[in-house]
């Protein structure tokens, strides 16, 4: 399992010590409400991520992805291309192994997911930052806000998605789309009012108290108001880990805004 999964409180689903799971912190840095007047949208979103684990064995991994952003951090830059940063994760990413169980696996990075920049309350806005080498010749330029996101696998390196749908994320592209049924018009305004454009999941209508929405909820995500984000997974009892943290390129420096003593 590498992501998008928070089940239900009824979910039978538990944490296992054997495991390892990735913990995502998204938050406002400064500014307004975005669903106010267009011209105070001045709102800024950190994005950062880190892998939670109990078990020692799986400090290679952790660690892969931790350098790999890293790497990532350093390699970015005014100008820099973004194919050129892919390739320094990459190399990083893959010069590391995990032994599991006396079986030794090669960190693979998970060459479909990838960082991004991150706009005024858009947290994935524009430009892709690639976990691998490509042939990539978008430059970054000046002022832009980019997440330096990594995932590493002991699996094939490729995620698809899977199992029941718990995220959800509002599709700020979307135009007016009447709604004909009340209860996705009174979820919708719901998710404008608590969520903007951050990813929510189900837990979170569930604390505000949103009763029998599941019907509202297929129908704004059929209509395009609303995007699914299902779990995304490698093979079967392959482990992942995942690494970020967001940067702006400044003029003269680049700043790291979601690094703190502790990580």
């Amino acid at each position: 399992m590498k992501g998008h999964l928070s089940p239900p409180p009824s979910s039978p689903s538990r944490v296992h010590a054997s495991g390892t799971g990735p913990v995502f912190c998204a938050r406002r840095a400064a500014g307004p409400h975005p669903h106010r007047a267009p011209a105070t949208r001045a709102g800024r979103i950190i994005d950062s991520a880190f892998t939670h684990y109990f078990n020692p064995r799986y400090d290679p991994l952790a660690l892969a992805v931790r350098e790999a952003t890293n790497a990532g951090i350093r390699e970015a830059g005014i100008d820099v291309r973004l194919g050129d940063v892919g390739a320094a994760i990459q190399e990083v990413m893959e010069s590391y192994e995990v032994e599991l169980d006396g079986k030794v696996y090669p960190v693979k990075a998970i060459r479909n997911l990838c960082g991004h920049s991150v706009g005024h309350y858009r947290i994935h806005y524009g430009k892709s930052v690639p976990s691998v080498k490509t042939a990539d010749q978008t430059k970054m330029e000046e002022g832009e806000v980019f997440a330096i996101e990594t995932f590493g696998s002991t699996g094939k390196g490729v995620v698809y998605d899977d199992l029941e749908c718990s995220h959800y994320k509002r599709n700020m592209d979307a135009g007016h789309v009447p709604l004909r049924m009340p209860k996705a018009k009174e979820l919708l305004g719901v998710i404008d009012r608590n969520f903007g454009s951050l990813a929510f999941c189900r837990r979170y209508l569930d604390r505000l108290g949103c009763k029998q929405y599941l019907l509202g909820l297929k129908n704004l995500c059929d209509v395009g108001l609303v995007d699914a984000c299902p779990p995304m997974v490698d093979v079967q009892g392959s482990y992942t880990a995942q690494f970020e943290h967001t940067i702006i390129l400044r003029p003269t420096c680049k700043e790291v805004l979601s690094r703190g003593d502790d990580y």
